[in-house]
């Protein structure tokens, strides 16, 4: 069975679309539940090596080995500007990081996705203690991934991070793991050294076999996702760019991406400055992107938002209202793909509590397109579909109080529909 995503524009035809808009579809938040785990530095008892989760850059896995969900994810193990500044007084002043700060690589698991726990690993001394989660220090930006399709075991895990010691040299580097617990040492990029001062996301490409890490790097004063390629995890291109936002309006931070019945989809966190008098000024957003292949990915629907970050501000809004940053999802087995994510308190340059948590998205319903005016009849045009079998079916639902009355004719018009994908099957 083929399916067709309306979202990828390459199914379209533009000129026969008429009253029609796309609307980006927004995911469940797990309000039972979240969040799931946060910052434990203000905790009883108190983790104090976990300063400030700052953006975190989550990596989300299941691992059926060890039968474990696992989250690595990157956390400030020194920052004297948050351990000195109590909560009551974070929102009378700037948050201003020391050149000391030092970012390090977290570690949490879950048997059922829900609880989770930090594990006393006893790999890094931290205080004259490892009694921590800790796996590394020095590591910024850390991605984590399974590898499926890896022949070689010490190799299950594959890790991209940029090693960052403060006020001293910073290199990319890749490291390799049985368990994804117990890591070699670090093996430096031999070329390139991109900024790569975000999530650096490392995945298998399903589209030519190699292995690639989408990163960031700066392009006329503004932040953009660029891209490395390589064909032993160790070498690595030169990066490359495959997408840029708005000027300084939004930015794209980081995006990780995942592989969906033949489109990539990536989940991009989008960075608001250049305005300060705006609303979302100083914050971060998620918006969706899509690719056919990831020498460039387009924004689904700009200025929409998959997980709308909770209401209010530093210090008194939800735990989530200002600062989103995602894992790639897991797929749920019920129809639902589970997106992990950071979501922060505070602006993005100032003081914040981060907090990791999920939120649900039903397969398929990504996004929609709908008439712009409901009482005038919208027409969805495709592009040339050679359809071979006997079964074509439209994935596609009436909007709240209409009649769900559509028609699909080819060539020709349908009533309003809200259509979220095709499917042909044999």
């Amino acid at each position: 069975m083929n399916k067709y995503l309306f979202l990828d524009r390459s199914c379209l035809q533009p000129q026969g679309m008429d009253n029609v808009r796309l609307m980006l579809a927004a995911a469940e938040k797990d309000t039972a539940n979240n969040p799931l785990f946060h910052e434990d530095f203000f905790s009883t008892p108190s983790l104090p090596w976990e300063a400030r989760y700052d953006n975190a850059y989550p990596n989300v896995i299941y691992d059926p080995k060890y039968q474990k969900y696992r989250c690595y994810y990157t956390f400030c193990s020194k920052d004297e500007e948050s351990t000195s500044t109590p909560r009551a007084e974070r929102a009378k002043r700037d948050y201003r990081p020391m050149p000391t700060r030092i970012a390090s690589l977290g570690y949490a698991e879950s048997d059922d996705g829900v609880h989770w726990v930090k594990p006393s690993l006893g790999l890094v001394e931290f205080e004259g203690s490892r009694e921590n989660n800790m796996i590394f220090r020095y590591a910024h930006g850390t991605g984590v991934f399974l590898d499926a399709e890896e022949t070689n075991p010490a190799k299950r895990y594959k890790l991209v991070t940029k090693v960052e010691y403060p006020g001293s040299r910073t290199f990319m580097a890749v490291n390799f793991s049985e368990d994804g617990i117990h890591w070699g040492e670090m093996i430096p990029w031999p070329r390139w050294n991109p900024p790569a001062d975000s999530h650096n996301f490392p995945f298998r490409d399903r589209v030519d076999g190699l292995f690639k890490v989408i990163t960031r790097v700066w392009r006329n004063g503004v932040r953009v996702s660029a891209i490395c390629a390589s064909r032993d995890f160790i070498n690595w291109s030169e990066p490359v760019e495959i997408l840029r936002g708005d000027g300084f309006e939004s930015q794209v931070y980081s995006m990780p991406v995942f592989w969906y019945d033949g489109l990539y989809l990536g989940l991009a966190s989008m960075f608001h400055e250049g305005d300060r008098s705006a609303e979302n000024f100083d914050t971060v957003d998620l918006e969706l992107t899509y690719a056919s292949a990831c020498d460039r990915f387009d924004r689904v629907a700009p200025y929409q938002y998959l997980i709308p970050r909770g209401k209010g501000s530093y210090p008194d809004g939800d735990f989530d209202c200002c600062c989103i940053y995602a894992a790639a999802p897991i797929d749920m087995g019920d129809g639902r793909l589970c997106i992990y994510y950071m979501g922060g308190n505070g602006q993005h340059t100032n003081f914040r509590e981060t907090s990791f948590a999920r939120a649900f998205l039903p397969k398929d319903r990504f996004a929609w397109y709908e008439a712009r005016q409901e009482e005038k009849e919208a027409v969805l045009a495709t592009g040339r579909l050679n359809i071979y079998g006997n079964e074509l079916s439209v994935l596609a639902e009436a909007a709240e109080g209409g009649n769900g009355r559509w028609r699909c004719v080819p060539p020709g018009r349908a009533s309003p529909l809200r259509a979220l994908a095709l499917r042909t099957a044999p």
